[in-house]
């Protein structure tokens, strides 16, 4: 007889620390969003946007995404918790540590956080997508890991040498291997990570043409993945289909296309995009007019946004042709020879910096 290997699920998937419990199914979470902040940071800084933008955005972008994936999960599994024969009382549906969260209701309420924050920052969405892209990836190829721990969302049984083993007491499967789904999954989005990042070096794709990129990339692996999967999506004992397809791959097929349709649309799309978020003018200091009619919009280009498409952002400046006897602001307006300065020497200041 053959040898033939298999893969064992972990004995604990929570360990404790006095009364506090560790939670793997979290762990793993947490340091997907960890090694995608930093990637996304990285690749934003070099894109000459301002270090910490990407840090900001992701307080609300974990609020929303961990709120829309449970959501996503709730919806589409409603009769685990609300359904005649639940196995689950409804307070289990905010149980977000047991494991349950969609990755489209993930992605699509997280991206409402991260507009949000765009939009307070004046920044383009689109940029901060493309620059996220191979780090969402990455986070969810770590995020799955969370599942083998769980003994959750595997495949079919199996007898090749990877096949997954399931501990029949977690939820009376049978004995045998089974396909690691997650395992699958995790090698997927870490190939189309590598490859969003080798296709971003060329910076060809913009205006949110990347994220399309990982959108189709990923859809693309899921539909065949989740064709393997044998948990009962959208019912207790079984999973809802149409058509032969599980709930999932006719999301995945939608969202393919969609990002098809989004990238041949934008592939013509040359218009700047705004990394730098234009500085605030509050009007006061030395040489400040009262009259904002005389403002002068001034071009400056992000930091190594020399490519075209990149980013120019207005920003005013205002205090050329002031009064020389505005009030001093806490500072001397003296030059070195004790003259006050001129609004017009402010104004040279402000440009020598911004060069």
């Amino acid at each position: 007889m053959p040898l033939v290997a298999s893969i064992p699920s972990p004995a604990e998937g929570v360990w404790y620390l006095g009364p506090l419990p560790i939670r793997a199914y979290a762990l793993c979470i947490v340091l997907g969003v960890i090694v995608a902040v930093w990637l996304g940071e990285r690749r934003w800084r070099a894109r000459g946007g301002v270090a910490g933008t990407v840090i900001d955005l992701a307080v609300p972008a974990v609020i929303f995404g961990l709120i829309g994936g449970r959501l996503y999960h709730v919806i589409t599994d409603w009769q685990l918790y609300f359904g005649p024969n639940a196995p689950n009382e409804p307070i289990a549906a905010l149980y977000i540590w047991n494991g349950g969260l969609g990755i489209w209701g993930a992605i699509a309420l997280g991206a409402v956080g991260v507009w949000l924050g765009c939009r307070k920052r004046g920044i383009s969405l689109s940029a901060m997508a493309d620059t996220l892209a191979p780090g969402i990836a990455i986070a969810q190829a770590i995020g799955r890991w969370g599942n083998y721990f769980n003994q959750e969302l595997y495949g079919r049984a199996t007898d090749l040498p990877w096949g997954l083993e399931i501990d029949k007491d977690k939820d009376g499967t049978p004995d045998g291997t089974y396909h690691p789904t997650f395992l699958y999954e995790s090698l997927w989005n870490l190939v189309l990570a590598f490859v969003l990042i080798l296709v971003g070096k060329k910076g060809q794709l913009r205006h949110g043409r990347l994220f399309a990129l990982y959108v189709a990339g990923y859809t693309l692996g899921r539909f065949w993945i989740e064709g393997l999967r044998i948990d009962p999506v959208g019912g207790i004992d079984h999973a809802v289909t149409f058509l032969g397809l599980r709930l999932n791959q006719w999301t995945a097929i939608v969202l393919f296309v969609g990002a098809l349709v989004y990238f041949w649309a934008t592939r013509g799309k040359d218009t700047p995009e705004v990394i730098v978020p234009p500085e605030p003018v509050d009007g006061s200091g030395p040489g400040a007019d009262d009259d904002d009619d005389d403002d002068v919009p001034v071009a400056v280009a992000a930091k190594g946004g020399s490519e075209a498409g990149e980013t120019a952002v207005p920003e005013s400046r205002s205090g050329e042709g002031g009064s020389p006897g505005a009030e001093p602001t806490g500072k001397s307006d003296t030059g070195s020879g004790g003259a006050p300065a001129r609004a017009s020497d402010a104004g040279e200041a402000d440009k020598s910096q911004e060069a």
